[in-house]
């Protein structure tokens, strides 16, 4: 039977390979240079598979496993999300204008 499960494990470590990637550890303290070069961010919850909670950050293909409640992370994620969200909405206002003059000049 333990060969069974066994087997099974591997087998979906085989077809998954991402789904047990979880942060095992944390740093508390992070150098000012990381915080500065973060393309993007993910947040792991402790339920699940992952039994830690914390703040994924990547830069230039590496991962940085912080804690969440550290302030300067916190900050970092607000301003990503702002900065997201605003490109976004301008975005869409950009098209929406374009659409609209093309319909006029259609007429």
């Amino acid at each position: 039977i333990s060969v069974f499960f066994l087997t099974l494990l591997l087998l979906i470590l085989a077809l998954f390979p991402g789904a047990f990637d979880c942060c095992m550890k944390i740093s508390h303290e992070i150098p000012k240079g990381i915080l500065r070069r973060v393309e993007r961010f993910e947040i792991q919850k402790d339920d699940g598979l992952c039994h830690l909670e914390a703040v994924i950050l990547h830069i230039k293909g590496k991962k940085f496993c912080v804690n969440p409640w550290n302030r300067k992370v916190k900050k970092i994620m607000r301003k990503m999300k702002h900065k997201i969200h605003r490109s976004k909405s301008h975005v869409r206002k950009q098209r929406r204008t374009r659409i609209t003059k093309q319909k006029e000049q259609k007429k």
